[in-house]
């Protein structure tokens, strides 16, 4: 099931399209699902709780022989291993840094994969959200950041973060993209008519 529906993600290239008008930047959203599927921390979580378990019985002898806790030990790291795997489940276990690095870096490959790199001027914007992670960035090729500081952008992400923690992931994307035309029609004003780069929303598949 698709993160936003093709209505909502009509909205968001109906914003960007409003925007760019004023605008010589080049605006791109993408969407992900989540950064990473993370698939070895159920496994490690399960491993080492399957380590604990049977040393906590062995503090009380005779509860179960040699077999049986061989039996549990087997037992806990095949059913954790299976529970751990629940998305919801599997987000929480991994430390936000982790989430975020690994965020940071889809949003990073994002940029250079949809050519904001390119753009004329160097005037690419990517407004990228991985949602598992609740993580929102913006990055800027120069002809944006010359004219326009990251502090610009932080209350911006802050705003738009707080919308996906809140399920409002829509209503995130139209609020930043707006906050942002403000900002970019202020300081990198349209020159010419142009349009070097799609403006539907990029919808990222769950690795």
């Amino acid at each position: 099931m698709a993160l936003l529906s093709e209505n909502e993600q009509r909205q968001v290239a109906e914003a960007i399209n409003r925007v760019e008008c004023d605008t010589d930047a080049e605006l791109v959203t993408v969407l992900a699902p989540r950064a990473d599927n993370y698939a070895y921390i159920p496994l490690l979580w399960a491993g080492l709780l399957a380590l604990v378990v049977p040393g906590a019985i062995n503090y009380f002898p005779g509860w179960l022989t040699a077999y049986e806790l061989t039996l549990v030990q087997w037992a806990t790291f095949i059913v954790l291993g299976l529970v751990f795997r629940i998305p919801a489940i599997t987000t929480r276990l991994i430390p936000r840094s982790v989430r975020h690095w690994r965020a940071a870096n889809l949003a990073r490959r994002q940029f250079l994969e949809q050519d904001l790199h390119h753009t004329e001027g160097g005037t690419g914007m990517l407004i990228f959200v991985s949602e598992a992670e609740r993580y929102v960035e913006i990055l800027v090729d120069q002809g944006i950041s010359q004219r326009v500081s990251d502090e610009t952008w932080q209350s911006i992400v802050a705003a738009f973060t707080r919308r996906v923690k809140a399920g409002e992931t829509l209503q995130g994307f139209l609020e930043c993209i707006e906050a942002c035309g403000e900002q970019l029609k202020e300081q990198v004003p349209a020159t010419h008519e142009r349009n070097e780069l799609p403006n539907h929303l990029v919808m990222l598949d769950a690795p």
